[in-house]
């Protein structure tokens, strides 16, 4: 028996990449398994089925279940619809995975207004927009008194926990935002029986062959001792399923995972204080800070 026998999960994002390796691997362990992918460009412009009927198709074709959907998950209406198709498909909803992402890189003093607010969209908003949606299904059926063992995972990235990256405002701004969420949402819906964790993972995809300065590094990969390709796409997805697996306890964390590599990390943490009697004078500030 698989790790996630019987579970049910929603994959954004999962028609390529990263998205793809979680969901063929979530197949193998016995998930029914709904793909998610708009099948837009690097940068959100543009649409195809394709993508996500291929993975469904291959994992139909290797004995497992699956579905394919192309919804938007940025508008709060293509969420719900993904969600809909979940429950009314499978019977239920136990897992989601927010793996859906763009980029559209720019420095702050040349970017565009569109830039910021498609990259905000697709990975903030529609993290935000598919777990409100899974989030409200989980209540009712709690309150119902119907057993919930939920898991989310989403997606942040070290541009945005890290390791600042030039170029990425919006995308940094964006993968913050969703580490910040998690801790938020793990607080939320513990009550309802669900777990929320984060990985920032690095891998080859679409994405990070795209990124300025570091395609060339992606494209060439690194071995480890063993031969093992580290920036394969698949060495993120172990850890995803076992973030999704019911007995798993973990909650609230954020993990970095590369290669041979997996990080728990901590958020903001006091580096220095300085303290006063009185009201702070600007020079007293200025000498102690």
């Amino acid at each position: 028996m698989g790790a996630l026998e019987g579970r049910v999960a929603v994959i954004t994002g999962a028609g390529r990449g990263i998205g793809r390796e979680h969901a063929l691997l979530f197949a193998r362990e016995g998930a029914k398994v709904v793909i998610n992918d708009l099948g837009g460009a690097n940068d959100g412009t543009g649409s195809d089925a394709g993508p996500a009927r291929e993975v469904a198709d291959e994992i139909i074709a290797a004995g497992g279940e699956a579905a394919a959907n192309t919804d938007d998950i940025s508008s709060w209406e293509g969420a719900s619809r993904l969600i809909n198709q979940t429950v009314e498909t499978f019977g239920g909803l136990d897992v989601v995975v927010n793996n859906a992402g763009i980029l559209r890189d720019a420095f702050i003093a040349s970017l565009d207004e569109a830039d910021w607010d498609a990259v905000v969209d697709v990975h903030l908003r529609g993290h935000v927009a598919v777990l409100r949606h899974a989030a409200a299904w989980w209540k009712d059926q709690s309150k119902a008194g119907e057993p919930v063992n939920g898991s989310v995972i989403n997606t942040a990235s070290a541009s945005g926990v890290t390791v600042p990256n030039a170029g990425q405002v919006n995308y940094g701004a964006a993968k913050a935002g969703i580490a910040a969420m998690t801790l938020v949402a793990a607080q939320e819906l513990e009550r309802y029986g669900v777990r929320v964790n984060a990985i920032a993972p690095i891998a080859r995809t679409r994405l990070t062959l795209a990124t300025p300065g570091m395609g060339a590094v992606f494209a060439a990969g690194i071995e480890d001792a063993t031969g093992h390709d580290l920036f394969d796409p698949s060495n993120i997805s172990p850890l995803v399923a076992w973030l999704a697996s019911a007995d798993c306890p973990a909650t609230g964390k954020v993990y970095a995972v590369q290669g041979g590599a997996i990080q728990e990390l901590a958020g903001w943490s006091v580096e220095k204080q300085i303290e006063c009697e009185g009201i702070w004078q600007i020079d007293d500030i200025a000498g102690k800070l």
